[in-house]
């Protein structure tokens, strides 16, 4: 969704992975349900997605390695709970790449699991931000480990811990309105929420995902 609304607005997408060899794919529990065909992605992102892997940007990444950070003028860190995450999630190869944007003082936008990747960069201090927040994750999984086992745990300790360890101050984190079900579409962002704090943006979950990308053009 970020991509689609980044493209939209005039703006040139550059996907980066561990190699650069390969193109990426979406974690493909979340475009044909995760459960008995539920709990996935709605049908508008779904199209997204389907125009999303047609794009030469998405078909040829570039590597981590060959990051040059100066030559960009914003940093998206996007999140996902599978297991294959932590490829991304753990690498400190990349959260030196997140150190070195963050220098330069330019937009960076996380949202999900990706606050972990900020997190663990240790570029929140004194930052607001939100993250996926424990009550989330905790009924995901609950309600899916009969049939996914620990999918939905990426890691034993919750994302929201993490991340409010690497903020400055407890009353740093922002958790926003209790809700499960409720996600922004392109035509109505109203049941989003993200949490904006100078050049940084941080969102919940793929419901935020609108609001969170309109934050970061805004600020292109």
């Amino acid at each position: 969704m970020p991509w689609k609304l980044l493209t939209r607005a005039g703006h040139r997408v550059t996907f980066a992975t561990e190699r650069g060899d390969v193109t990426p794919a979406a974690d493909p529990l979340l475009l044909t349900g995760v459960i008995f065909g539920q709990l996935g992605a709605e049908p508008e992102p779904k199209q997204f997605y389907a125009e999303l892997t047609r794009a030469p940007e998405f078909q040829r990444p570039v590597s981590w390695q060959g990051l040059d950070v100066s030559a960009f003028d914003a940093l998206l860190l996007p999140g996902g709970h599978a297991q294959g995450m932590k490829q991304y999630l753990g690498s400190e190869e990349l959260q030196a790449k997140v150190r070195a944007f963050a220098a330069l003082e330019r937009p960076i936008a996380a949202i999900c699991h990706g606050v972990l990747v900020a997190a663990r960069a240790g570029i929140l201090k004194g930052k607001k931000s939100t993250c996926l927040p424990a009550y989330m994750e905790r009924v995901a999984y609950w309600s899916t480990a009969w049939k996914l086992g620990r999918y939905y745990r990426t890691y034993p300790a919750y994302v929201e811990d993490e991340v409010r360890a690497g903020l400055s101050s407890p009353g740093d984190f922002v958790r926003g309105p209790t809700h499960l079900m409720s996600r922004g579409t392109d035509a109505d962002d109203g049941p989003a929420f993200v949490v904006e704090d100078g050049n940084y943006v941080s969102a919940r979950w793929p419901g935020d995902a609108y609001r969170f990308a309109c934050a970061l053009i805004s600020r292109l």
